[in-house]
């Protein structure tokens, strides 16, 4: 399960990882001398957390620049200045379980303190730019995602969207995360995919990873837009309306990925000017969808449309 022998460098969120645990859902590099952005490693954490007092019950902050998680019965993580994240699996544990934390809190916690905003969502490349749809759990992100795959519409990344803002004349970025989806069974199905063509993320969820290689893009792309799902009861047709001013920065924060870390990393200030201006710099929609019903494919069609047309006020 775990390659210490041989450290394996890896490509993921426009970082290198040498890493100590095999990552088999990142991208490898081969031949890279260079010095490692982040390493991941094997370590002993169980004291170093029980010497905590945790926040909510898993999560640690012994010093400024470290951040500790407890996966009960699975592991316990650190995250360290950005470049440094720790492993310490309990007996037995599920390997295929400790990844999903570490490719999601923990980039997440790495990118926060990288000062690379996370997002909370999947995006696509669409017409040479990348479109995030942002939202709660179960908003529908990955669904409607897959869905502009399946339309020959690239895919740059699921679940964890890594924002690289430059300096303020530029454009901000996306970089690209790993070739794999995070799909429900329900998702599949309405997809017309078939569950057990894919692997279980682990025996607790009934979420499968869906290899996207031949759908990946694997470059840095400029930011064309952020649309936040937000499945409406009250809904009997998909509206989007365009967010101005104020209303766009609580959007972004409230999205960030983790955003109950930013406080504890000592971030609120670097969260709030960076959410303001990515605010100031790309246009954000609110996107209303029925709740009942599978209307994703719809939802492409009204997007890309839009896009295509340069026109993403529809409906508001």
């Amino acid at each position: 399960m775990i390659a210490q022998s041989n450290r394996l460098t890896y490509e993921a969120f426009g970082l290198t990882i040498a890493s100590d645990v095999t990552l088999p859902e990142l991208a490898t590099l081969s031949g890279s001398a260079a010095e490692p952005d982040v390493t991941v490693e094997i370590a002993e954490l169980a004291d170093e957390w029980h010497s905590l007092t945790p926040v909510f019950d898993y999560y640690g902050f012994p010093r400024p620049g470290r951040f500790l998680f407890h996966i009960p019965d699975t592991a316990v993580i650190s995250v360290t200045d950005g470049c440094t994240i720790q492993i310490s699996p309990m007996c037995d544990a599920e390997w295929d379980k400790i990844r999903v934390y570490l490719l999601g809190t923990g980039i997440g916690a790495l990118l926060l303190q990288r000062r690379t905003l996370p997002l909370h969502g999947s995006a696509v490349v669409i017409e040479g730019k990348t479109y995030a749809f942002v939202g709660d759990s179960g908003a529908g992100k990955s669904t409607l995602a897959a869905a502009f795959i399946s339309q020959g519409c690239p895919i740059i990344t699921d679940d964890v969207i890594a924002v690289q803002l430059g300096r303020h004349d530029q454009v901000p970025m996306t970089a690209p995360a790993y070739p794999q989806q995070k799909l429900w069974d329900e998702s599949l199905t309405n997809l017309g995919m078939e569950n057990d063509s894919y692997r279980r993320l682990s025996s607790e969820l009934n979420k499968f990873a869906v290899p996207v290689k031949a759908s990946f893009f694997g470059r840095p792309v400029p930011l064309g837009g952020i649309i936040e799902l937000r499945p409406d009861p009250e809904a009997s047709q998909i509206r989007i309306e365009q967010l101005h001013g104020l209303h766009r920065l609580p959007l972004l924060r409230y999205h960030t990925f983790r955003n109950f870390l930013v406080p504890h990393l000592g971030l609120m200030q670097w969260h709030f000017e960076t959410a303001a201006r990515l605010a100031a710099s790309v246009p954000v929609y609110r996107l209303f969808r029925p709740v009942t019903g599978f209307s994703a494919v719809q939802m492409t069609s009204i997007i890309h449309s839009m896009i295509k047309e340069g026109d993403l006020q529809y409906g508001s």
